[in-house]
């Protein structure tokens, strides 16, 4: 039987599978503390998806021709999809591991633990099999010897035992938007953009899900809507290639019309979605304000966001008086009327002394994971310490700043309200960050079209969105919502980029860029010129840009992405993740890029421009 024929009988039994009826004897939902009674279903379904990818990955070898190779790859990266969403579930870090990019990942503990991880992933085996530079027996062995024992162990060691109906509906909710801001992105099909058909093998399981699930639904209406609007996207999905599908449309079409089936649906069950997780389990558009779960981007875990803790943050935010020369504020250099920026090339100290980088906008600042163009810190309230202790910013003992708050009459009263009458450093710091965690009101012109507040883009604003999401990459680091380096769907890790920035604007006589970003303080080879993905939110009003200032527009900055970024230039810089291939963006698709970019401008700064 030829792999062909395989691939036939399997395809063909994944589609009886998907419309053959479980059992149509009615079956009773499990309370929210109770073992779902759909797990046996759900769990044939997932070993029956990693069988299948299993048993194509067997079968490459060094030994076969690489059309073969090839196209095995193709048939196991199918059913792995099918796989997904339930990997995205139940086995988050083997999900991250098998379909890891093709980068060097390096995880510090301490100077004594340091690991360099070379990732073995489809990701890594497609760009083998299909680049046009050809490889090595050696790499691809290497490779494959690791799936062909990775996937088997993840089959035996499933943890898909005791998961509650919630459990399974959160599953569609992350497929759903790991499909809308990553999926569709080609973040994970870098040579081939298989992007939209194997959003389809995602989509494929969850319809199987719903179907195991239909005789839950109380509203059999509900039931419907979901296979029809499950087929639509299918059908969406296949009409298009990659370059000219319309992801605009599917998002607001088919992923926030998805979003608000989960909470119908979840209301149909009567179960309640987990609250201690990123995303807001009440929220049924990926654009609202309050898509992310604010609680776990907190150190604290408790924000308490209320407009009086908001409003002391805001004076703390402006007062000098809390410097050790009582000159600058946190205000000093992140200016409101510039988006929380300054519109300077490199920030500005105490005694006008000048700083090592760029200062970023604060805004959305709320939805990372590491804070710093190097990661230095992993909070805000943290990211506070590290401006405070800084000789050359606010150079300030955290002592001896709880006491100058601690002698301010009208202070002490604000914290007698809100903190119980506790004036500590933390809760200084925490009435700071609140303030921070409030400048995030996705209420921009996409926004409101997203959001169905208004249908006021123009064609080519959204032509420069698909091109975003699409053709250009940008949304392979910058994801949405928050368009930032955040990565979806737990949104739990902010991503560091090198991008080989060079030293001047002067792209005929290009230097990289001297800061080594997070080579420092653990002198780590493969982190050197790494820096984090900042925001692209109100970056229409927050120039000059990257983290040394080095571009004055946006201009400059599409063109640097386009030409390769350092290594398009011909710079040598190892371990650029940015690919050094020129992106081919025609002029009037870089000024649609930009024109969407100046549609994420917050409406409190569109007047800015």
């Amino acid at each position: 039987m030829g792999i062909k024929d395989l691939g036939l009988i399997m395809g063909t039994t994944f589609v009886l599978m998907i419309s053959c009826k479980e059992d149509k004897e009615p079956k009773l939902l499990a309370s929210n503390d109770m073992e779902s009674v759909f797990n046996e279903s759900i769990r044939a379904h997932y070993f029956t998806t990693l069988d299948s990818t299993a048993q194509f990955i067997s079968q490459m070898d060094t030994l076969n021709s690489i059309e073969a190779n090839r196209e095995l790859f193709l048939k196991s990266r199918e059913w792995y999809k099918r796989a997904e969403p339930m990997l995205i579930a139940y086995d988050y870090e083997n999900y991250l591991s098998m379909n890891a990019p093709n980068l060097v990942k390096v995880e510090i503990d301490d100077y004594q633990d340091i690991k360099v991880l070379h990732p073995k992933s489809f990701q890594v085996l497609e760009e083998l099999l299909f680049a046009e530079e050809g490889f090595s027996n050696k790499e691809l062995n290497t490779i494959l010897e690791y799936l062909k024992v990775r996937i088997p162990f993840v089959r035996k060691n499933h943890i898909l035992i005791n998961q509650r109906d919630r459990h399974h509906l959160k599953m569609i909710r992350d497929a759903v938007v790991n499909i809308a801001t990553k999926g569709i992105s080609g973040f994970d099909s870098p040579m081939l953009s298989n992007s939209m058909k194997e959003a389809v093998y995602n989509y494929e399981t969850l319809a199987k899900v719903i179907d195991i699930y239909e005789n839950a639904f109380n509203d059999k209406s509900l039931y419907e809507h979901w296979k029809t609007e499950i087929a639509l996207t299918i059908k969406d999905l296949n009409a298009s290639d990659f370059d000219s599908f319309d992801r605009y449309a599917f998002l607001k079409d088919h992923t926030n019309k998805q979003l608000k089936l989960i909470h119908l649906t979840a209301s149909d069950w009567g179960i309640s979605m987990n609250t201690s997780r990123t995303l807001n389990p009440s929220v049924a558009n990926l654009f609202n304000k309050d898509f992310f779960n604010m609680k776990m981007f907190s150190e604290q875990r408790d924000p308490q966001m209320t407009q009086d803790r908001i409003e002391l943050g805001r004076k703390l935010f402006n007062d000098p008086s809390l410097s050790s020369t009582g000159t600058i504020s946190c205000a000093s250099c992140h200016i409101k009327e510039k988006a929380f920026s300054d519109g300077r090339k490199i920030a500005i100290g105490i005694n006008n002394k000048e700083l090592q980088r760029n200062t970023p906008t604060l805004s959305y600042a709320a939805y990372q994971t590491s804070f710093f163009y190097d990661g230095r810190s992993d909070g805000l309230e943290d990211q506070i310490v590290n401006v405070a202790n800084n000789e050359d910013e606010f150079h300030i003992d955290l002592k001896l700043l709880e006491q100058k708050v601690q002698a301010n009459a009208d202070y002490k009263v604000q914290f007698d309200s809100l903190y119980k009458g506790t004036i500590s450093d933390l809760n200084v710091r925490n009435a700071i960050a609140t303030y921070i965690r409030s400048l995030a009101p996705f209420d921009s012109k996409f926004d409101r079209n997203m959001q169905d507040l208004e249908a006021s883009l123009t064609d080519e604003e959204i032509e420069g969105f698909n091109l975003f999401m699409g053709k250009a990459a940008c949304a392979t680091c910058h994801f949405p919502p928050a368009f930032n380096g955040t990565v979806p769907p737990k949104y739990m890790e902010t991503e560091f980029e090198n991008l080989g920035v060079p030293k001047t604007d002067d792209f005929d006589h290009p230097e990289l860029d001297e800061d080594m970003g997070q080579y420092f303080p653990y002198k780590v080879a493969e982190k050197r010129n790494f820096f984090k993905t900042s925001t692209v939110r109100n970056s229409e009003v927050t120039a000059p840009y990257m983290h040394n200032g080095v571009y004055d527009n946006l201009e400059d900055v599409i063109t640097f992405y386009n030409v390769g970024g350092g290594q398009g230039m011909g710079l040598d810089v190892p371990n650029q993740t940015l690919p050094p291939d020129s992106q081919g963006l025609t002029d009037n698709e870089s000024k649609a890029i930009i024109a969407f970019l100046k549609t994420l401008t917050d409406k409190e700064f569109e007047s800015l421009n």
